[in-house]
């Protein structure tokens, strides 16, 4: 098996420096395309000279190398075309690490938010490349700027590593029992409590929804556990779904959209990215985990579409389709959550295609009970190019998930609305906490751009992580 994440605190990132001599790192200038013969001016004449022969118009992402006499590389620049929106215009930054040749860098040109630049580039440098060999690159180290919290920034910059390589991983190495050991060395490496409930212990201890997805498989379902932070604190429970391969079960999927059926549990991956930043920043919150695992896989005893099964808060819960397992899971993991009445109560999950026609892979739709948390949550997003986009839990459509057996369908008929309902469904086994939110995300980056290379990404966790710092900051 394929040696998993390690979960010490981060290490100082191979692309960061905390300093250099004077004179022993290359300058990179940034430039906009509306104001481009403005941004040059600061350029030496000879380089400027170069840029404008090159007839370059600084489209975004793009970099110029400059030459030095001797013709070694004197710089670069890196091209912010238009871009309006200040957050992603800074996370362009993420194109120079596999743009540059080897070599350590500074930013000459102060980035809007020195911070997201430096994260950008620790973003951009990140490859997954543990299944080839001699693939190993050189690290382009960047002179992180005065202004960083270097301690903050090399948390987040690990936890988005710690995310990214978890969905990248492919399920032959990465089943219910690995994650439940990334997670356990996690919260060990916070010094935060940890329990898992796994196989036939699951139903003696009342978790029948997530046995009955998990039964097909040889590798045994469980339920992580983990919690962090004093007891009195304010009550933060993050809940992931942990579906380490799904084929669909009874109700197969296609080899088309198997094939990247590893990444269903990129909500677990994301909770377990967030849960590394809050506990690093040791914010002042009382911090819980679940994380239902389980493969959905075929065989004799696989649960089928008409069963009505039972749930742990006491539904029963009507099957319409065996390939809509992760709300399964997730309904008795909230189910526990919310017997503690938890002050904010969050599930992240790759739970519907419906999300993505809606809005794309890249914009995940957030639900949320409390106005003013959606409000913090899409701000910050906003603020650090992690992008959300709030849907409503839409009561009228809950009668869409009317059962003809049992007291409720885990799925609505038609194609109508099936990011919403699948978000209805879980907000049913929600009633003590304060405040409930759901994120239905993709966990994928499908096409490259600067700092997102083409792999799993723990989308949200940013966001999540900076409206929590505002709450509860350490």
């Amino acid at each position: 098996m394929s040696k998993l994440p390690s979960r010490k605190p981060p290490a100082f990132p191979a692309c960061y420096l905390k300093s250099a001599p004077r004179g022993k790192s290359s300058p990179i200038w940034l430039a906009k395309a509306d104001t481009l013969k403005t941004d040059l001016k600061v350029l030496p004449k000879a380089q400027r000279n170069w840029v404008e022969a090159l007839e370059w118009k600084a489209p975004a992402g793009s970099v110029i190398l400059l030459p030095g006499a001797d013709g070694s590389i004197a710089g670069a620049v890196l091209g912010l075309g238009q871009e309006e929106e200040p957050a992603r215009a800074t996370m362009l930054t993420g194109a120079l690490p596999k743009a540059l040749p080897r070599g350590d860098y500074h930013f000459e040109t102060q980035p809007r938010d020195p911070e997201l630049a430096a994260l950008a580039w620790a973003m951009g440098s990140y490859s997954f490349d543990r299944y080839k060999a001699n693939n190993k690159r050189d690290p382009r180290r960047l002179v992180l700027p005065k202004e960083v919290d270097t301690e903050r920034l090399v948390s987040i910059a690990g936890a988005m590593t710690l995310g990214r390589d978890l969905i990248n991983i492919p399920a032959n190495d990465l089943g219910p029992a690995e994650l439940a050991q990334v997670a356990r060395k996690l919260a060990k490496a916070h010094g935060a409590k940890f329990k898992i409930i796994t196989g036939e212990d699951l139903l003696k201890q009342n978790f029948p929804l997530i046995h009955a997805v998990g039964r097909a498989s040889d590798r045994a379902p469980r339920l992580i556990d983990f919690a962090w932070g004093p007891v009195r604190a304010p009550k933060v429970t993050l809940v992931g779904k942990g579906i380490t391969y799904d084929t669909g079960g009874l109700s197969l999927k296609p080899t088309s959209a198997m094939a990247l059926m590893k990444k269903d549990m990129g909500g677990a991956a994301s909770v377990l990215a967030l849960a590394s930043m809050i506990m690093a920043a040791k914010l002042k919150l009382r911090l819980r985990v679940l994380i239902p695992a389980a493969d959905n896989n075929v065989s004799a005893n696989s649960f089928r579409p008409g069963d009505v099964l039972p749930s742990r808060n006491g539904m029963s819960v009507e099957i319409g389709n065996t390939d809509a397992e992760g709300r399964l899971v997730l309904a008795d993991a909230l189910a526990l959550a919310d017997e503690e009445k938890p002050d904010y109560l969050l599930t992240m999950a790759t739970l519907t295609g419906a999300a993505r026609v809606a809005l794309g892979p890249d914009m995940p739709p957030i639900y949320s009970t409390d106005d003013e948390f959606a409000d913090s949550v899409l701000g910050m997003g906003t603020k650090l190019d992690d992008p959300l986009w709030r849907m409503p839990f839409w009561q009228p459509y809950d009668t869409l998930l009317a059962a003809r057996t049992g007291e409720v369908n885990h799925i609505s008929e038609g194609g109508f609305a099936g990011s919403i309902t699948a978000a209805m469904f879980l907000k049913r086994f929600v009633s003590n906490a304060a405040c409930y939110a759901h994120i239905d995300m993709y966990g994928w980056v499908p096409r490259e751009t600067p700092a997102r290379p083409i792999g799993g990404e723990p989308q949200g966790a940013r966001a999540l992580f900076d409206a929590f710092s505002d709450m509860f900051g350490g």
